[in-house]
């Protein structure tokens, strides 16, 4: 009796085990397909920041200031919003805007799509008074991902709007790509800025096959169709023209930032290292040190700021691959684009 009791114990504790599971998974792809309906397609969300930081002041004014002294102060704000409105009546040209776009890079550069959206609609409403500030983190990718989103910004100068691009964190070589661009660049005081270079890298598995007697076969039209490969055996030709695909792509790098921050002295800075925000400052690199929020709270004293974020409608599958590749690091993509990534 005690071993059928035991053994029909542990059977009921599978049992649980296995429901559990099927549920857990049940209510996480549900979640998934919830989620992926209820974005409803792309959408531009538009943010007042001025209003945002005006509710986080006055939840601690109510618990710092008397009642009388809160009534004052309410009475303030609503004087200024009257007056603007009044303002607006009579013609007075409105206060200047200033639009916040945020870009977090990855090493496709893939927000790009994003930010083009973003870009397209702001220019079509602002006017000669108005700012953009973009928010950057990036530490690089591809090539041809960043000097797209680069392009991207370039659109905003291009209209003569002037463009401040704000370094809390990181944004070094792709990620600097984009911020010289800007008529203003501010970093934090521990920023990553810099890193003006290029890399290319990948694996070659050709000692590996060999040892396995395994044979590999690539074929070309083109004598520079492919140069390096991760299988084939790899000659010194075939090294000496991809280091030459990197020095040109180096070149074009430094071209594209001596053309915007004509200021830096190329020798010292486009070696491929990176500084902090303190030491970019003297290098020219940056014009200021100060974080985006500082930046901003300044700001909205005289202007009226929006952030404007662009969401991208995934459907489930794009949902878990990206889940999978945040996982992931996105640690193959180096093999992927030997060409050279900033």
């Amino acid at each position: 009796m005690h071993q059928f009791l035991l053994e029909y114990g542990l059977f009921l504790a599978k049992t649980v085990t296995w429901v559990a599971a099927f549920v857990f998974v049940g209510i996480a792809i549900t979640g998934l397909v919830r989620a992926a309906r209820q974005e409803g397609g792309d959408r531009l969300e538009v943010k007042n920041l001025n209003e945002r930081l005006r509710r986080l002041a006055d939840i601690i004014n109510q618990e710092l200031l008397h009642p009388e002294q809160l009534k004052q102060e309410h009475k303030r704000l609503k004087r200024e919003e009257k007056a603007r409105a009044k303002a607006l009546k009579q013609g007075t040209p409105p206060r200047p805007r200033l639009f916040v776009l945020n870009f977090q890079g990855d090493l496709e550069a893939s927000r790009v799509s994003a930010l083009r959206e973003e870009i397209s609609a702001l220019l079509q409403v602002a006017q000669a008074q108005d700012e953009v500030l973009v928010r950057l983190e990036s530490a690089g990718g591809v090539v041809h991902g960043y000097g797209l989103a680069a392009s991207q910004l370039q659109r905003i100068r291009d209209h003569g709007l002037r463009l401040t691009a704000s370094i809390d964190k990181v944004a070094a070589s792709g990620g600097y790509l984009m911020a010289c661009v800007a008529h203003h660049i501010t970093a934090a005081p521990f920023a990553i800025v810099g890193s003006i270079g290029v890399v290319g890298q990948m694996p070659n598995f050709n000692r590996l096959l060999r040892q396995n007697n395994i044979d590999y076969e690539l074929h070309t039209a083109g004598e520079y169709k492919r140069t390096l490969t991760m299988f084939g055996e790899n000659s010194e030709a075939a090294r000496a023209k991809f280091r030459e695909e990197l020095d040109e792509t180096h070149t074009l790098f430094k071209s594209f930032v001596a053309s915007n921050r004509p200021q830096l002295s190329l020798e010292q800075v486009a070696t491929g290292e990176h500084w902090y925000g303190s030491q970019a400052l003297e290098l020219k690199l940056i014009d200021e040190v100060r974080t985006s929020d500082d930046w901003l709270l300044r700001k909205i004293k005289t202007a009226d700021v929006y952030e404007l974020s662009y969401r991208q409608r995934r459907n489930l599958r794009q949902q878990l691959m990206g889940g999978l590749a945040r996982l992931s690091g996105r640690a193959a993509l180096p093999w992927q684009r030997p060409a050279g990534m900033l």
